[in-house]
């Protein structure tokens, strides 16, 4: 048998929701994006997980022509249609060119907010061995704090990377922050260990 494994996952890092040129570039989000300098902390971070031998993992919300996936009822997805967001194939739903992508790298579309929901992620992780995952993106109090409770309850060893996380202002953050502690390990970028199992 295969020994086990970690990945780190790169949470929604694209270009709708994370590029300054993007549709959020100067939203409230766009703002903690590069307050934060999440994008080239995510990339020497990247980087840093690769080179201690883990799996890398991106994550993008996307729908296809016509938005048959969409949920028109969501408070979080029904405006994409009118709005042109989240669209497969356009350059909003590809990964910010500043995260390096390799062959080989886990990728997910989903169409709701928790990564596990409809997609091949568990297949992905299953086949792979994987049972810690390392995690960040935006925003926190959503994809964020999907992942580490389905994650959890999937038995994964969960680990959240704050510093490369955001929301909409500090205070969402913060308290998303605060209620996934229970649920998972929170460290930093610069002060992580990356390890296998």
């Amino acid at each position: 048998m295969q020994p086990a494994r970690a990945i780190y996952l790169v949470l929604d890092m694209q270009n709708d929701l994370v590029h300054a040129d993007g549709p959020n570039g100067k939203s409230p989000l766009g703002e903690q994006v590069r307050k934060r300098d999440l994008i080239a902390k995510t990339a020497r971070t990247i980087k840093k997980a690769r080179d201690a031998g883990l799996l890398v993992g991106f994550v993008r919300v996307g729908f296809t022509s016509g938005y048959p996936e969409c949920p028109p009822n969501s408070p979080v997805f029904s405006a994409a249609p009118a709005n042109g967001l989240f669209k497969l194939g356009s350059w909003g739903t590809e990964i910010h060119p500043d995260l390096e992508q390799c062959e080989g790298d886990i990728q997910v579309t989903k169409h709701r907010v928790s990564p596990f929901y409809s997609t091949g992620l568990e297949a992905a992780l299953r086949a792979r061995n994987v049972t810690k995952i390392y995690c960040s993106g935006v925003s926190t109090q959503a994809v964020v704090q999907a992942t580490v409770r389905d994650g959890h309850d999937r038995d994964y060893e969960m680990i959240v990377l704050e510093d490369l996380s955001c929301a909409h202002n500090e205070q969402e953050h913060e308290n998303s922050m605060g209620s996934l502690a229970r649920f998972c390990k929170v460290e930093k970028s610069d002060t992580v260990t990356f390890s296998n199992p």
